[in-house]
């Protein structure tokens, strides 16, 4: 046979009779195979060389150091991605079939041999081996995307109220390609007393670290809010909590935290580096900004109180609503005060919250020219006052 070249195939043939693996030689060089041909006469002389590598085995069942199918149990354990041909002594058919079942790829009995035949069964082993590669890489790949779109589903929250006269709608849209969770996150609690407390809040970065942090940090929120802790330590609590969590020092993230009182008709506003919160028919936050998480030690976050009208509707954003572009021909950004007109167009031609919030998003996105790179996330709680008791 002459010098193989880099593109001939490697082929392992594991055989311990010396003129049957001459044989095989012999035949592969008729049939023209651009093989380049490894021989080794037991499977402990093999194991040294196959690797996950390993392309092709001919794998004689019958070997000094292995009988019935342990000599293919140690081929396919030390090279799971090979396309194993079994070469049988015997002539009875069942024996290849068992083989197969067993893992082989295909089998050849020694007195069927014949050039066009070893040379059209590597052939199609390695197609099928490929295919079969291929098939179980994509259900792989399929079920692992299945599982982690469970756990970011299961990770998104889901609002606690005690009574009809607090609605939520909450939209979400990471800006991570193909993924489901992002770094912004929220959530809202209302407390068996009436009192409802929501909160909206934005991880720098993007990635799945973000999104884990934004997850921590939600949790942490409404652990702190169902044990009962004063309002003023959240914040600062959450604060703590980040700067454990982070993965970089930098990293920092700003929340809008809200507190209804029991009655409805006003609330308490908290900001560390967020949007404010939009009241529909009322006066709204008068705050700006106030400083991040993550940013100085020991601050304190303001408390500001607003005044709630008898029906409201309070909207918390994150910033990946109005980062985009203003129209798809310029890099203009959208901005804050753009987007309070889109929404309270929106809002004035369809008042129910899960449709003006979805048709908001649409014309965003629109006005952006595709997707969004950010991530967004939109909270609408509608409230009345409570009837007194």
């Amino acid at each position: 046979m002459s010098t193989p070249s880099e593109r001939a195939l490697r082929v392992l043939l594991i055989e311990d009779d010396p003129g049957d693996a001459m044989l095989v030689r012999e035949m592969l060089e008729e049939a023209g195979s651009q093989v380049d041909l490894t021989w080794v006469q037991t499977i402990a002389e093999a194991k040294p060389k196959l690797t996950p590598d390993t392309r092709c085995v001919l794998l004689d069942l019958q070997l000094p150091d292995a009988a019935q199918f342990s000599g293919l149990d140690a081929v396919l354990a030390a090279a799971p991605r090979a396309a194993v041909i079994v070469l049988t002594g015997f002539t009875d058919q069942a024996r290849g079939v068992d083989a197969v079942a067993h893992g082989a790829q295909d089998y050849l009995t020694k007195a069927q041999l014949e050039p066009e035949l070893l040379s059209r069964t590597i052939r199609h082993a390695l197609q099928r081996r490929t295919t079969q590669d291929t098939a179980r890489e994509l259900a792989d790949s399929r079920a692992r995307a299945t599982e982690n779109a469970r756990l970011e589903r299961g990770l998104l929250p889901v609002a606690i109220t005690r009574d009809d006269s607090i609605q939520v709608v909450a939209r979400y849209r990471p800006g991570r390609d193909r993924a489901l969770l992002g770094g912004d996150f929220y959530d809202v609690v209302q407390c068996p007393d009436g009192t409802v407390y929501a909160m909206i809040g934005d991880v720098s970065g993007h990635g799945p670290d973000e999104a884990a942090l934004g997850v921590c940090l939600r949790v942490a929120w409404r652990t702190l809010v169902l044990a009962g802790i004063d309002e003023k330590t959240i914040l600062p609590l959450l604060d703590e909590v980040l700067g454990h969590e982070r993965a970089e020092d930098f990293i920092f993230a700003s929340v809008c935290m809200v507190r209804i009182a029991s009655d409805h008709g006003s609330a308490r506003v908290y900001l560390a580096g967020h949007p404010p919160p939009l009241v529909l028919g009322g006066a709204g936050s008068q705050q700006r900004g106030g400083v991040p998480l993550g940013v100085l030690d020991d601050y304190v976050w303001a408390a500001e109180e607003i005044a709630l009208p008898p029906r409201w509707e309070l909207v918390l954003m994150t910033d990946g609503i109005f980062e985009g572009t203003a129209t798809p021909d310029t890099r203009e950004r959208l901005g804050m005060e753009a987007l309070v007109e889109l929404l309270l167009a929106q809002h004035a031609a369809t008042p129910d919250p899960d449709e003006w919030t979805d048709a908001l998003i649409g014309q965003v996105i629109e006005l952006n020219g595709g997707p969004l790179t950010d991530d967004l996330a939109l909270v609408v709680l509608t409230g009345r006052p409570s009837e007194p008791s």
